[in-house]
């Protein structure tokens, strides 16, 4: 057991560390244009972002699939009779992922005019705020090649047993991004704009850092265009497209969850709007924590599953999905206790007004009750992704989009916007449900 608590520390704590520096980006980015200009410039780079994130949400593939897939093919070669650094089933993934990756940022260049056009036709948002947004996209988006890259860098050192390399390019990113946008912005005749230039530099400075702990660290100083072919041939790639196809749609109904209860929270009013924006920024602060237990989960289930196919005796899977679980367990309770003594306090910090404060003490039971229902969920996508399980990773998410839709109907008309929150803890259910049964017929599948 203690080498087990040992290897989940060892992997989450690096993840922990790296993932709370990424809110800071936000609020910097806000504070920065909310000093510098009026509130059309907030709006549009708040829109901008958006574009942003309903962009790149779809290629969460590149980093899930990759780490998966990864973690197999390392725990599949550590123990083979020839010893090498980076074993040659490993680097075939990389090879295929980083080239599905600039293809993908290639893609989105060719449709980048389309895709903005598009979505600010849909969106209500005046002239004004229409123009910083373009103006932020168009910078932003030359960004694409070292975005997507740095998704298959993430998702190979977690499936490599190291999430110390991830840690140190995204700390990299966002200090960078910090520092660079405020320069830019406040320095510079760019104006708010440069945020987005921020952005650019720190993507392209991770990007970078990247490839340098490949050269040193993996000794993969180049990838030719014959091995680029040879890994790319259907035979070859089979296997990762069926699997990024099924995480490509369960993506697509987490944009079904997230993006429905913002735009239903919309129609309560700007009062519950801020509510749910605020509960939406606590419930992700604590998922930043669970995160690093479930990069956890991806790398060590991943990698006991590949050993599976060179060890003729059973190896105690169960083991250390029950630690992760009880790590998992342990975080929610304590961030279920933080919230229920500092909840208020909490709130606090996110807004001055009476008025919000006020109607979001209306939902402290649900902010209470959701680390421990959440780090389930949370922890049972990781176990999944390290057992590249697409189908069941795919149905489990379908089966959430239906859960808090269906939660959201029956209620609202009841308990109005308090049906937001029953629709998002059913989805959580659903999905903590789905996988809990599945995995017993995932064991004996394998």
């Amino acid at each position: 057991m203690q080498n087990s608590n040992r290897d989940i520390l060892r992997l989450a704590i690096p993840s922990i560390l790296a993932n709370i520096t990424i809110p800071l980006v936000g609020i910097v980015d806000t504070a920065i244009v909310g000093h510098l200009s009026d509130a059309a410039a907030i709006g549009g780079i708040a829109i901008g972002t958006m574009l942003f994130d309903l962009l790149y949400w779809n290629f969460g593939f590149l980093r899930v699939g990759t780490s998966g897939l990864t973690a197999q093919a390392f725990g599949s070669s550590q123990h083979s009779a020839v010893s090498i650094q980076t074993p040659p089933e490993c680097r075939k993934i990389l090879t295929q992922s980083l080239t599905i990756a600039l293809l993908a940022a290639f893609a989105i260049w060719a449709i980048q005019w389309l895709f903005v056009t598009a979505v600010l036709a849909i969106v209500p948002c005046s002239a004004e705020v229409a123009a910083v947004a373009r103006d932020y996209f168009f910078v932003r988006i030359w960004a694409a090649p070292a975005t997507m890259m740095l998704f298959t860098f993430k998702g190979w050192f977690i499936g490599m047993q190291d999430t110390k390399s991830p840690m140190a390019v995204d700390i990299l990113v966002n200090v960078v991004n910090m520092a660079a946008s405020y320069y830019l912005a406040v320095h510079t005749p760019l104006g708010v704009v440069g945020v987005a230039y921020g952005t650019l530099i720190a993507q392209y400075s991770g990007l970078t850092l990247g490839i340098g702990i490949l050269c040193i660290k993996y000794g993969i100083i180049h990838i030719g265009l014959k091995e680029i072919i040879a890994a790319m041939q259907w035979p070859e790639i089979r296997r990762m497209m069926a699997l990024n196809g099924n995480i490509f749609i369960r993506s697509l109904c987490f944009m079904v969850v997230y993006v429905g209860y913002t735009s239903l929270a919309s129609q309560y009013g700007d009062t519950e709007l801020a509510v749910s924006s605020i509960m939406m920024k606590l419930f992700m602060f604590f998922s930043f924590f669970v995160d690093g237990f479930a990069y956890a989960g991806e790398a060590l289930v991943g990698k006991a599953f590949g050993e599976l196919k060179i060890k003729n005796e059973e190896l105690k899977i169960d083991e250390i999905v029950r630690h992760l679980f009880m790590w998992a367990i342990g975080v929610g309770l304590l961030f279920s206790l933080i919230y229920g003594v500092l909840g208020r306090a909490n709130i606090e910090m996110m807004t001055s007004d009476e008025t919000v404060i006020e109607a979001a003490m209306q939902y402290i039971g649900w902010l209470i009750a959701m680390p421990l229902i959440s780090a389930l969920a949370f922890m049972w996508d990781g176990v999944y992704i390290g057992a590249t399980a697409g189908k069941q990773i795919r149905n489990a998410m379908i089966w959430a989009a239906v859960g808090f839709v269906a939660g959201y109907l029956l209620t609202y008309r009841w308990l109005g916007a308090q049906a937001l929150y029953i629709g998002y803890f059913a989805h959580l259910i659903a999905r903590s449900v789905y996988l809990s049964v599945e995995w017993g017929k995932l064991k004996i599948e394998r």
